[in-house]
């Protein structure tokens, strides 16, 4: 038997599994790019309008630093410019997800093991995830290159493949750690580090240069996407990076799965006993949710400290560009540019904190279908009790992220802080809406629990997305985020708050109502 036998069968598993998240990530990613080349039309329509974004960029380091460098003036540049980072570190974070998903999380709830019994080989877990991923990866790159193919053909393929490729480098980056950790959360948390390190390496090295010479930005390779310049001269041979990337980091993950066992790693976990006090239900959920709360937490009090930095520089980026500011109005009301520009940047990181609640639930989900938390509902502890603590964590976790937030956009911004902490505070609201939703799936029908992650993205792609596309206010008020006030430049107004408060009540009340009715794990 070789040890690539059963591939075939655990790869269309693998996608069955994942028959929802992969297709749902890969289209709001998909039309998050080809959305963009209609609206940056109406932003910039003239040539001149172009040269004058050129020129600013040039002198406003910060927003290099959050965006990146602008290498040409035509349609395709500008949206391989706006949207280019944040699609591609997306894209990252799909693939790191489902590698993880398919080997480390496989081997830890005991699954793998069944599978190992079985025709399988020593390496068709790891080669049915790579290759799971890389199906991913690589219709996000079909669709781009497909739907971009208009603003220049050879753009459009340089674009497609290096989205694609950031999504091979983290996906072996992936499959590399999990032969290192016997943890599948460890696993993603590292991976996932190492992506925020790429970003905030190639946000240096952006600030710091207008052509993206630095070296900074050539050690990220989030920064390699930059250099391709796609639809401004594309050069060809950065695709080399990525390619030895993947190159190395897949070899080095075949050589170490071939030399350890299922289940093990090569750098095992520290044994007990545990330190602290572990009484009660919220406490063990703590335990296992206080490394994912504190990295997110400082990635938003750092994304905050550089969206209140960006502030005062807002006004002279919008300029007169009179859709621009609409744009930042709708989403951030029209009390003012600044006050707008406030708003709009507090909501994207409320919608960020979505994502953090709904992982957090999930992870719920994931101590029932491992078997963990059967003995331990085994004894005295009852199933509201339990869930209690790992809830007690998302919804409040939520809060103090957003907390986090606010205090970083008062430092970075250095003006009117109890304003912005109180406009960070309201997003909460939408996001325990979300989050309700994952309660009542997880709870009431955990077969479609993972459909949280589909909620997530639909709304995100609603309120990020929807104000530049000019889409009906009725679709837009399909979002919990729709509905709250546009602080700190509007007047607050409880009754949406307080609506939104009943309705996050009533889903959480029903996930819980059906945890308790149903069969454990079904």
């Amino acid at each position: 038997m070789t040890t690539l036998a059963g591939t075939r069968p655990l790869l269309r598993f693998a996608l069955r599994r994942d028959r929802l998240m992969i297709p749902v990530w890969v289209a709001v990613n998909a039309l998050l790019v080809l959305s963009m080349p209609n609206t940056l039309r109406n932003l910039y329509g003239t040539q001149a309008e172009r040269a004058d974004l050129l020129a600013q960029l040039e002198t406003n380091s910060g927003f290099r630093s959050l965006i990146g460098p602008l290498y040409g003036d035509s349609l395709g540049a500008l949206t391989a410019w706006r949207v280019g980072v944040f699609v591609g570190a997306l894209a990252a974070t799909t693939a790191l997800l489902v590698v993880v998903r398919h080997t480390r999380e496989e081997e830890e709830t005991g699954r793998q093991d069944s599978l190992a019994a079985g025709a399988v080989g020593r390496r068709a877990s790891l080669t049915a995830a790579l290759l799971a991923s890389g199906v991913a990866s690589g219709a996000l790159g079909l669709l781009i290159a497909v739907g971009l193919a208009g603003q220049g053909a050879s753009g459009a393929l340089a674009f497609g493949l290096g989205i694609a490729g950031l999504g091979a480098v983290f996906a072996t980056l992936a499959a590399v750690v999990v032969q290192l950790t016997e943890s599948a959360r460890l696993a993603r948390g590292l991976t996932a580090s190492v992506l925020g390190l790429a970003y905030v390496l190639r946000a240096a090295g952006d600030a710091s240069s207008t052509d993206g010479s630095s070296f900074f930005t050539w050690v990220s390779p989030l920064g390699w996407l930059e250099h391709l310049r796609p639809f401004a001269g594309e050069r060809w041979w950065v695709l080399g990076l990525f390619a030895g990337a993947v190159v190395a980091q897949g070899t080095l993950a075949y050589v170490l799965a071939g030399r350890r066992d299922v289940g093990m790693s090569f750098l095992p976990a520290r044994p007990g006993p545990a330190v602290g006090r572990l009484g009660s239900a919220g406490a063990l959920a703590w335990r296992l949710q206080r490394g994912s709360v504190i990295g997110w937490g400082i990635g938003f009090f750092l994304a905050g400290v550089v969206f209140g930095g960006l502030t005062d520089g807002a006004a002279d980026l919008v300029g007169d560009n009179e859709r621009t500011r609409e744009i930042f109005e709708r989403m951030g009301g029209r009390s003012g540019l600044t006050d707008a520009f406030l708003a709009s940047m507090i909501g994207i990181m409320g919608l960020v904190a979505a994502l953090f609640v709904v992982s957090s639930v999930l992870r719920m989900h994931g101590e029932e279908t491992s078997g963990r938390a059967e003995p331990l509902l085994a004894g005295a502890v009852g199933r509201v009790r339990w869930a209690g603590g790992h809830l007690l964590i998302a919804f409040g976790g939520a809060v103090f992220l957003m907390l986090l937030t606010g205090l970083g956009f008062a430092a970075g911004y250095g003006q009117r802080p109890w304003a912005i902490l109180g406009a960070c505070l309201v997003q909460v609201v939408g996001v325990w809406v979300i989050g309700g939703v994952a309660v009542l799936l997880v709870g009431a029908f955990p077969r479609w629990a993972v459909a949280s992650w589909a909620v997530a993205g639909a709304v995100l792609l609603v309120d990020w997305v929807g104000p530049a596309l000019d889409v009906p206010q009725l679709v837009l008020d399909v979002s919990p985020f729709g509905h709250l006030p546009k602080l700190p430049g509007s007047a607050m107004t409880w009754g949406p708050v307080g609506l939104l408060l009943v309705l996050a009540g009533v889903l959480v009340a029903g996930g819980l109502a059906g945890l308790r009715r149903r069969d454990l794990g079904g």
